[in-house]
Order: C-alpha cells, then structure tokens, then sequence
C-alpha cells in the first residue's frame, strides 16, 4: 500500500494547534515516563520463575508457562488498549493530557490504577504469610501446594497488571511521535531517529531492571524487590504529569473498530451489485448514493491492516525464541556464574540481550546510517523496514543452534561430574557460554523490532498510528 494513506483524513483531530506545545521539550518526558514503568514491569520478569519455584512450589514447567501467559496477555492487551485509544478515548485519555489539571490527575490515575494496584497485590503475597503455601516440614520433608485462593490471587496480580501495561506501551510511543510537528520538512528523518531512540532509552531501563532490581529481588528479599517496581510505577505516572500542560493532544471524531465493520457490512450487502463504468465514478464521489455505507478513507484503512497481517504473522518464529527466558535462566543457575571476580545472578542475563539492542541501535543510527547515506546519496540510506525484518527472523536460526550445542555440553558434563539428579549441582562450566545465543537474540530484536514499527507506520494512516505500535509490541505471540 502506498504511504500516501497516511495523508488522508485522520481520525484523531488536533486540539491544540498552540505551536508552544509538543516538541522536544515533551517528548523526553514522555519517554521516562514509558522508562519508569518499563523498570517495574521488566523487573518482575527475570526472577519471577524461582518466586514460582520456591514460593508457590510450582514446577518449572508450569512456572514458565504461567510467566509465559502472562508475558502475552501483557503484549496481546496492548492490541485492546490500542483500538480503545484511537476509536474511542484518543491518547488524550490513555495517555491523558487534558487542559483541566484535574482531569489530568484523574485520567493518568485511572491508566496507571491497574497496573500500580497489580504490583500491590503482588507485594502483599510477599508481605502475608497466609497468601502463600506454608514452609516446608523440616522433619517430614513434605510440602503442601498452592492452594486455589492463593494462585487465584497472584493470578489476579499478573492480569491487573497486564492491563495496564497493554494500554500505557501502545499508546506511549504513538503519543510520543504526535508532539512532532507535522509541518516539519524533516519530519521523517526526526520520527526515524525518535524510533530508534526511543528504543534505546527503553533499553536502558530494561537493563537497570535486569541488574538493579534482580540484585535488590536476590540480596534484600521479595519483600523488598516487589516494593520497589510499585514505587517506580507511582513515579512513572509523576513524571507524565509534569509537562501535562505543554502536550499537543488530540480527540476522536469516529470509531476505528466502527469503520471496519461498515467496510464489511457494506461489502456484503453490495456483493451481487452490478455497476457500469459510468455508475463506478458516480458511487464513488456521491454523497447520496445507496453504496456510502461508509467511506474511502474507511476501506483504505481496513485495506491497511489486513495488508500487514502476513508481516505481522511472521513474528511467530521470532518471539517463540525471544520467550525461552525462564529456560536460559533456570541454565544460569546450575553453571559456574562467576565473571571477572562477581558473581552474575541469574536472572541478570539477559541484559547482555538488551545490551547489544541499545548498542546496535546507537552504532546504526549515529554511524552506520551517515555511511550508508554518503554512499547511496539519500537522506535515509539505511536499510529498508523489510530487509530488518527479514534480517531479525533469519538471526535466531544461528542462536538457537548455539543455544542446542550449548544445552548439550552442559548436560554432558553434568553426567560426567554426576550431577544427572541434583537439580540444585554447579556444573563446572562457566556461564559465559550461555551469553553468544543471547547476543545474538539482541541483534536479532534489534533488526525486527525496529523495522516492525517502521513498517507499520509507513502502512497505517495517522489515526492508527497507536495500532501500528500495538501490532508491534502484541506480534503473534499470543497465538503460540
């Protein structure tokens, strides 16, 4: 489809046309808004399966599929909270910024209510005795399960959170880009450049959740490390409210979700029509024609999102790799994790993961991008949206393989050192060996998350722009 749908008519109507507001002033306030709630979030996730573990004697196959459900509720909710901000609400509510400050208090506390109660609920499974299976009997050896009541609470954690996060991700980068003039010659160039910063600077409060908090989580107990991710999520909605006058806001005018299912009714009821060439310009520009059931911009936009269905399906491969966390970390448990005098914990390991996204990310933007634009003689020389794409599903074929021949050894030598039923043995292999396959997944992400948000940008109008980042975020995940 052509870019030029984007310059149709929008669905979200500019409010504010004050050239004081938006720009870059706003822009760094939204991102450490989006950085703070990436920190609780991300933080919760590296440990969380020996809290299943240990806490609630789950198994590690069961752990790692709840962990794994509740990572895509999270990511498949942001397709919800997406349709929710550009049919109905508009980022003015899910990322509220309203001119009666109130208002503005009340909207981002009704945003970030879920997600800040979730993360409560979970603390208080930490802090109660009772909202967890009792300790193990010293004499017997036994130990009692779960009950229903108390999964049924932590399961209720997990999804409050879920929804919140599915409706403040979507909408944070989306919102993010509106306070960019449009106007701008370079607005292409500045929105490219956002992009990848955007993500880098996600990065780097992924890693600080992947260090900070797991070492908080593993020396100061979960008491303490399921208060701390609460407590930057009460500073995650501060933040926002902080530059809530200077925001360009928009408004709805119509239902996305609405317009859609006119597109079909419309199809449906007109199938067996006959028309004449002469009839088809009539329909088309009249107003008064039986057929305006709905209209161009609404087809177009239909057309849009059904066109990036086979681009979107094709994250399946990519996060049925990016979402063997849980698996690599129970790895780093049972392998020497000593580096350089100190000790890796475990569930830091995939900051090496976040590490190589944010470097590749800044090389490529502020390096690679120039040469390749000296040498093709365009502004933006570097590579297409596709060609990332293509290159971030052909990437996890290598670190899978990596991954296999490094699951091998490591089980080989456990045999040979005897450790085959002790789940809790070190096996003299050093951790470094887990870290080539996770190199390469941050490689790989950094290829396709990018080029998916490009992608789907320069598809969608301006009123699905929220869309465009909840397809990236959601993939097919869910679907595994």
């Amino acid at each position: 489809m052509e870019n030029t749908i984007a310059e149709e008519t929008m669905v979200l109507i500019p409010k504010d046309k004050d050239q004081k507001r938006g720009g870059l002033r706003t822009m760094p306030l939204i991102i450490v808004n989006e950085a703070f709630e990436r920190v609780a979030s991300y933080g919760l996730m590296p440990n969380m399966i020996f809290y299943l573990m240990n806490n609630y004697r789950l198994e590690a196959a069961n752990g790692s599929t709840i962990l794994f459900l509740w990572s895509a509720m999270s990511n498949g909710l942001s397709i919800f909270g997406a349709f929710l901000s550009d049919s109905f609400m508009g980022r003015i509510i899910l990322e509220p910024s309203c001119e009666s400050f109130p208002a503005i208090i009340f909207t981002e506390f009704l945003l970030c209510w879920p997600c800040f109660e979730g993360m409560i609920l979970l603390w208080l499974t930490a802090m109660i005795p009772q909202l967890q299976p009792p300790p193990c009997d010293r004499f017997t050896d036994t130990c009692s399960s779960a009950t229903a009541g108390q999964l049924a609470m932590l399961f209720f954690s997990f999804g409050l959170i879920s929804i919140g996060a599915g409706c403040i991700r979507p909408c944070s980068i989306a919102f993010d880009a509106d306070q960019d003039n449009e106007e701008n010659p370079n607005n292409e160039s500045v929105l490219q450049s956002f992009f990848n910063w955007y993500n880098a600077a996600t990065g780097l409060s992924t890693i600080i959740a992947f260090t900070v908090i797991v070492y908080i989580q593993d020396n100061l107990g979960w008491k303490v490390g399921l208060a701390v991710p609460a407590i930057l999520m009460f500073f995650s909605a501060l933040m926002f409210l902080v530059g809530s006058y200077q925001y360009i806001i928009g408004k709805t005018s119509s239902s996305l979700f609405t317009g859609f299912v006119q597109v079909v009714v419309a199809a449906f009821r007109n199938r067996k029509l006959n028309l004449s060439h002469s009839s088809i310009e009539q329909y088309y520009h009249s107003d008064d024609s039986e057929l305006q059931l709905c209209t161009v911009d609404q087809v177009e936009s239909l057309k849009a999102l059904l066109g990036v269905i086979p681009i979107w399906t094709t994250g399946i491969m990519m996060h049925i790799n990016l979402n063997q966390n849980s698996f690599a970390t129970l790895q780093a448990v049972t392998m020497d994790r000593n580096i350089l005098n100190f000790e890796l914990p475990a569930g830091s390991l995939n900051v090496f993961l976040v590490l190589t996204l944010t470097i590749w990310l800044t090389f490529y933007d502020r390096i690679l991008l120039p040469l390749l634009a000296r040498f093709t003689g365009r502004p933006r020389g570097g590579l297409s949206p596709k060609v990332r794409i293509g290159i971030g599903l052909l990437v996890p074929v290598a670190a899978r393989a990596m991954s296999a021949v490094v699951e091998t050894i490591r089980r080989k030598t456990a045999m040979e050192e005897g450790l085959e039923d002790e789940p809790d043995g070190v096996v003299n292999m050093s951790v470094v060996w887990l870290l080539p396959p996770i190199i390469l997944l941050g490689l790989a992400e950094a290829f396709n998350s990018i080029g998916q948000i490009e992608f789907y940008y320069s598809q969608f109008p301006k009123s699905m722009s929220t869309i465009a980042v909840a397809l990236s975020l959601s993939e097919p995940r869910w679907l595994i």
